[in-house]
């Protein structure tokens, strides 16, 4: 089995750029996942300047859902996979569970056991290669509460799938200004 190293942080705090950096000097074969989707102008803008900062050797898929899998059946192939963003991934996954509901009927606790179970098989499909396997998800309860109950609830979902990921990790590191801090 490979090992798990997650990366959290907030908004541009240069977790992606440190999760990167760790990829590269894994040498060989690098797969990254890229999980946004690119609704908007601003997110295709968003979308490549993370392409354009990764080396073109570096094989990309590009997707949120399944991933386990994925892993499982690619893996063998890499040194390393670079997921990029487990934040986003999640919002993925809660759009489409929730899509054409109205707020007052979605079963918020069914979507949540969705997105964790989506979690366990990541991990099920990691334990399955000898890949080093780097998450990179966003630290979201550090800031104010969010206004709506749409946002309130996300924050939760992403703050327990980070606990989640956190707990099955070989190393945990939280990104402040650029600076990565080993915190497990």
């Amino acid at each position: 089995m490979g090992k798990i190293m997650l990366i959290t942080g907030g908004a541009r705090s240069g977790k992606s750029q440190y999760a990167e950096q760790h990829a590269k000097k894994l040498g060989g074969n690098i797969l990254y996942i890229a999980t946004a989707m690119a609704y908007d102008d601003e997110m295709k803008m968003r979308i490549r300047k993370h392409q354009n900062s990764r080396p073109q050797k570096w094989e990309t898929y590009e997707g949120y859902k399944g991933l386990g899998n994925v892993i499982r059946e690619k893996g063998k192939f890499f040194n390393g996979i670079l997921l990029d963003c487990v934040t986003i991934m999640t919002s993925n996954l809660m759009l489409e569970f929730c899509h054409n509901h109205p707020l007052e009927e979605i079963d918020f606790e069914a979507v949540e056991n969705k997105i964790l179970t989506e979690m366990h098989q990541l991990i099920n499909g990691i334990q399955d290669v000898e890949a080093t396997v780097i998450l990179v998800t966003n630290e979201l309860g550090s800031s104010i509460v969010p206004e709506s109950k749409l946002g309130r609830v996300f924050r939760d979902i992403a703050g327990r799938v980070n606990q989640y990921l956190a707990s099955c990790a070989d190393e945990v590191y939280l990104t402040v200004c650029g600076m990565p801090m080993k915190i497990k």
